[in-house]
């Protein structure tokens, strides 16, 4: 049951991340740029949540992926300062 919830985890913020960049394509709102990069990123975090825990059992991948969640937040974090109006 781990593994279904793991990959719909990943799968939701893939599919936010495309949907967002997507709109930025088409209005060039900034902050739909700045919210997508955060979601892929944080695709990327639920991947390595499923190799963490399903794939790799064995090693410790906490570090790596504490670190892509801080990094999307700080992707997002700079958008909105960057792009307060």
């Amino acid at each position: 049951m781990a593994h279904f919830v793991y990959g719909l985890c990943a799968l939701t913020a893939l599919m936010c991340a495309f949907l967002l960049l997507r709109a930025y394509g088409r209005q060039r709102y900034r902050l739909l740029l700045w919210s997508g990069l955060c979601f892929s990123i944080l695709a990327l975090n639920n991947f390595l949540l499923v190799v963490d825990k399903l794939i790799l059992p064995a090693e410790d991948l906490s570090l790596l992926r504490t670190g892509t969640a801080l990094i999307a937040m700080m992707v997002l974090l700079y958008g909105l300062i960057w792009d307060a109006e």
